[in-house]
């Protein structure tokens, strides 16, 4: 397949609109569609879904995935010919669930060798979800919950993070004064990441083993719903290795001690012998070994 072509195809994906991809590419706008239309005519299938912003289709995804893999390994065979005195950065795309890029993720990232020049491209999202953009072929590696391995990729376990439901000590006082009860569950404010976060959730079946419908604040960020729950907007769920500042200080207050929602997690990566993945698996998988269990 043309690789130009298939360049230009991910970085209409990437970012998000022909006209942005021509500015990346330092091509015109013509350009750039001439040579989707003739990948999708090669193809025989509509490959970019034309909105705002453009997505790959279905039938595009295995070649946005392709479009990475060689320009991964083209970079890096280039580098190789150099002698290893490349000028040329490598863009390296990543998902992350956001307890783990706000807890134990970046320092990963930190301890790669400066001499690799990896630009880190990290995407968000819950880790029931993360794997989907490996399979989309946004990402070259994910931190997932899933085990399953994405066609085309490996998967590593990393260990597990375990979660328990705190609030603030006022809080607590003036919604559990009588325990921790199915009544007092349904009718205390419960603090969400965002709308695939089923963490609470999870909680509350443990609890109750019933589905209750409490009223939800949704905070979208790791640092602010922590703080919303020090201020008592909400009770919520904290990762247990993470959060003992702020029960050691009185901040937090655990509503049934001893209970906890255990997230195993993944490490999976595209299938490619690649110095770039396999020294940032390296990284990843130390210190997960001693950030989770």
């Amino acid at each position: 397949m043309d690789s130009a072509q298939l360049e230009t195809f991910a970085a209409v994906v990437r970012e998000g609109s022909f006209d942005a991809a021509a500015r990346a590419l330092s091509l015109t706008p013509s350009a750039v569609s001439q040579r989707i239309k003739a990948l999708e005519q090669a193809a025989g299938q509509v490959l970019v879904r034309r909105a705002k912003p453009c997505r790959a289709t279905e039938a595009g995804e295995p070649l946005l995935r392709l479009a990475g893999q060689l320009a991964l390994l083209e970079r890096e065979a280039l580098d190789t010919a150099r002698g290893g005195g490349g000028a040329d950065w490598t863009r390296v795309p990543i998902v992350v669930n956001a307890d783990s890029l706000a807890t134990w993720f970046l320092p990963a990232l930190a301890a790669l060798p400066p001499g690799l020049r990896l630009l880190f491209d990290v995407h968000q999202d819950d880790q029931e979800y993360t794997a989907d953009l490996l399979r989309g072929g946004t990402a070259m590696a994910a931190v997932t919950a899933q085990h399953v391995p994405v066609q085309g990729c490996r998967v590593q376990r990393l260990g597990t993070m375990h979660y328990v439901a705190v609030a603030s000590p006022a809080l607590r006082a003036a919604w559990f004064a009588d325990g921790v009860t199915e009544q007092a569950l349904a009718a205390a404010p419960m603090l969400v990441l965002n709308r695939r976060d089923q963490l609470q959730h999870r909680f509350l079946r443990t609890v109750t083993r019933r589905r209750l419908d409490p009223p939800v604040h949704y905070v979208p960020a790791v640092g602010a719903f922590n703080e919303a729950i020090r201020l008592g907007l909400g009770w919520g769920m904290a990762p247990e290795r993470f959060c003992g500042d702020d029960l050691a200080a009185g901040r937090y207050e655990q509503l049934t001690p001893g209970r906890r929602v255990s997230v195993p997690l993944y490490w999976q990566h595209w299938r490619l012998e690649s110095a770039a993945l396999t020294a940032l698996t390296g990284a990843v998988r130390a210190v997960a070994a001693t950030a989770l269990d």
